[in-house]
């Protein structure tokens, strides 16, 4: 029972990725390209690595680079049915970073109780989707330029995560908790393909944290993502990041770590 809830989760995990973007398989590995969004690794990369033999991935590494011409990076997804050597082989390589995910999943019913005074409504027309991209600038703005940060704001760039999560839409439905009149954070669900849903990309105005909208809308897009049919539902946190335990306290429970490689083309 573990196992399967393991692999259906590891699917679901990585098909949100497929979401509005082209999807092939070869050589035991699923490759996801967006020429559209060239900057965006989770929409350019090779994942659901299940390569059977260690020649066979030196085939997706060529395929790599040929399917991601032109593009600014080769990545790849690891979790944890991915074979071993794979990741050992990417360390053989110059170049490659790689940066950590915390998977957690909800079997059971959420610990929740979402304040009533906290407006949550769909996030649907485009001046929507501009008041999304106000609050979004905010979220990269704060990410700072680290390793693992997108760096330097550059509007360009976000123009591509932006257009990245509108071709998500309407599978994924994107959320915004209102106070004082206006979105002040938002959120998305997606029901899954296989039974897992998928709750995604949380970000709060740092003017209006610990007022219960984070809360409010992981209820809301729970609910969601069962009402379309999902059971277990899933979040990623940053495993060095405090609201890993705000999840695991609405009864997340810590299920993997993924891990994201890849190098400078």
């Amino acid at each position: 029972m573990e196992r399967d809830l393991l692999a259906r989760v590891c699917e679901s995990n990585e098909a949100y990725l497929w979401l509005g973007n082209e999807r092939w398989q070869a050589f035991g590995a699923t490759f996801v390209r967006n020429r559209r969004t060239p900057r965006r690794r989770d929409a350019n990369h090779a994942g659901l690595i299940r390569t059977a033999r260690p020649g066979d991935f030196e085939e997706v590494l060529r395929l790599a680079e040929s399917e991601f011409e032109g593009l600014p990076h080769r990545a790849f997804g690891i979790d944890p049915l991915t074979p071993p050597f794979v990741l050992a082989r990417l360390a053989m390589e110059e170049g490659f970073r790689s940066s950590e995910g915390l998977v957690l999943v909800l079997e059971g019913e959420l610990q929740a109780s979402p304040r009533p005074d906290v407006e949550v409504r769909e996030v649907l027309t485009e001046e929507d989707w501009r008041l999304y991209r106000e609050l979004d600038r905010l979220w990269w703005l704060e990410s700072g330029t680290g390793e693992d940060a997108l760096g330097p704001y550059d509007a360009a760039h976000h123009d591509e995560h932006i257009l990245n999560r509108r071709l998500k839409a309407p599978a994924a439905r994107g959320w915004f908790a209102c106070l004082d009149g206006a979105p002040r954070a938002f959120f998305s669900s997606w029901p899954g393909e296989n039974g897992v849903g998928v709750v995604e990309d949380l970000f709060c105005h740092p003017d209006y944290r610990h007022r219960g909208l984070a809360t409010a809308l992981i209820a809301r897009a729970v609910a969601d993502a069962r009402a379309r049919g999902a059971g277990p539902v899933i979040i990623n946190a940053d495993p060095k990041e405090t609201p890993k335990r705000m999840y695991a306290a609405m009864g997340f429970r810590p299920f993997y770590l993924s891990r994201s490689v890849w190098r400078p083309a």
